[in-house]
């Protein structure tokens, strides 16, 4: 059961280079998939394969490279679960890695990047410990709707590329059990993590991780580091200044999205900047810094309000990794362009979803605050709050409505704008959608809201990113 969806005109031709190779020998283990019963396809995400040059797969390859995991042409010739240490809820774990998925391949996308297809739920690899490699078909649908919903608010985030239910019955704590199994790929860009620097520097592997820093310059270029900054022109100081630019977006980002990731240990911690490994995720039903996903996250560390300060403790982990190549101090001076990285890109993003022109730094952050009020004051469900005052709209009053006043709209053209509410993405919402699938086998909820997402996301544009970065 594919996603119906208009491919563009732009498809890219299928280029694999499985540069990753060069590291394997250290960053990964060749292992086996799964054997499963079945494979159904449940949802083929084309315009992501566009991207690569894999939309033209047959129904019965997609299954064959994405179910049974036959080697694509070129590539890799066997996966590799990779190896990565990591802080979990700020206590480090030694004993992780890929346990439940691997790297299957890479290509480069239309636009000349290095792009990973990876898994979840194919297998036991060396690093499952006591689990068992699988994942539910609840799971890959919910990553399927978080994916999505964050493409169309402008996260840089991985794409749910396939779903395929392969036929066990799976025992779970947190639902219903037996339920039903499922193997997902993700398409992203990398999936170098920050625990995979950790690794390295609890080995001790110098040579490795000079390796792995020109490998991740090499692949995932930015802008140079400022003029002024020291050690500048150091390998492990540049990708410092990468990251801390890239997770001061993507902090940003989920900010503006209200959304709450809920699992933002190191090991979740892509260094290009790119969101993935949607586990207790939540969409806020109103604006409170407080609001967690994740039922085991107790003390709040993840909370939707805490998430920028989780990214940054997050960056001070790869600064400490990097000890191993680059003195501290100019490690510490990339590290303190967090906050302000993160306050304009705040302000960048919040005037793109609010549909205005920019009035610079310091009137853009008194919107912003004047917003949040408002918000709070009114329990706003923060979709309809964006939804009800774009370009202006709505007639607000107060301090919010005399910020908003001094900006012009950007001149919307699309009739996303003119529908009675908003997309969004509420519990409520995610469990129907399943419950359609779980009790019917109605898999048409899902399709209809992934068109609506990517129609919302056509009428947004693309998201302000920083300068040098795409």
């Amino acid at each position: 059961m594919s996603e119906p969806v208009q491919l563009s005109d732009e498809s890219a031709t299928y280029r694999p280079d499985p540069a990753i190779l060069q590291l394997a020998g250290w960053l990964g283990d060749p292992v086996a998939p799964a054997d499963f019963p079945q494979t159904v396809i449940r949802f083929r995400n084309d315009r992501a394969a566009a991207s690569v040059g894999l939309a033209g797969l047959s129904d019965d390859d997609w299954a064959a490279h994405f179910g049974r995991f036959q080697p694509l042409e070129g590539n890799l010739p066997q996966p590799l679960a990779l190896r990565y240490h990591g802080h979990q809820f700020r206590v480090y774990n030694p004993e992780i890695g890929d346990g439940r998925g691997f790297l299957f391949a890479q290509m480069r996308g239309s636009d000349g990047r290095l792009m990973d297809l990876g898994t979840k739920g194919s297998g036991t690899t060396p690093w499952s410990r006591a689990g068992d490699g699988r994942l539910t078909l609840k799971g890959a649908v919910r990553e399927i709707l978080a994916t999505e919903m964050l493409e169309a608010l402008g996260v840089n985030t991985s794409k749910t590329f396939s779903v395929i239910e392969t036929g066990e019955n799976l025992w779970r704590n947190d639902e219903p059990s037996p339920t039903r199994s499922a193997v997902m790929v993700r398409l992203s860009h990398s999936h170098i993590r920050i625990g995979t620097f950790q690794r390295l520097l609890a080995l001790e592997a110098a040579d490795e991780m000079a390796e792995l820093i020109d490998y991740c310059l090499a692949q995932f270029p930015g802008p140079p580091p400022p003029e002024d900054a020291p050690g500048r022109d150091e390998p492990a100081i540049r990708l410092m200044h990468n990251v801390v630019e890239r997770m001061a977006d993507l902090a940003a980002s989920y900010m503006v999205a209200g959304f709450v990731h809920g699992v933002l240990n190191t090991d979740n911690m892509n260094i290009t900047g790119e969101s993935f490994d949607y586990g207790p995720w939540r969409w806020l039903p109103e604006w409170e810094p407080g609001f967690t996903a994740a039922y085991f996250d107790h003390a709040g560390l993840y909370a939707f309000g805490r998430q920028p300060e989780a990214l940054h403790w997050n960056c001070g982990q790869l600064a400490v990794a990097l000890r191993l190549h680059a003195e501290t101090a100019p490690l510490v001076a990339a590290l303190e362009r967090f906050g302000p990285l993160y306050m304009a890109a705040v302000a960048r993003r919040w005037c793109w979803r609010l549909g205005v022109v920019s009035q610079g730094l310091e009137a853009d952050t008194q919107l912003v605050a004047a917003c949040e009020a408002a918000m709070r004051e009114s329990k706003a469900q923060p979709d309809a709050f964006f939804f009800a005052h774009r370009g202006g709209r709505g007639e607000p009053e107060g301090a919010f409505g005399e910020a908003l006043a001094a900006y012009q709209p950007v001149g919307d053209t699309h009739d996303y704008w003119s529908d009675a509410a908003p997309q969004s993405m509420l519990i409520d919402e995610v469990e129907a959608i399943w419950d359609a699938i779980a009790q019917g086998d109605d898999w048409s909820p899902l399709h209809a809201k992934v068109a609506a997402l990517r129609r919302m996301g056509a009428a947004h544009g693309t998201a302000p990113v920083p300068q040098g970065h795409a």
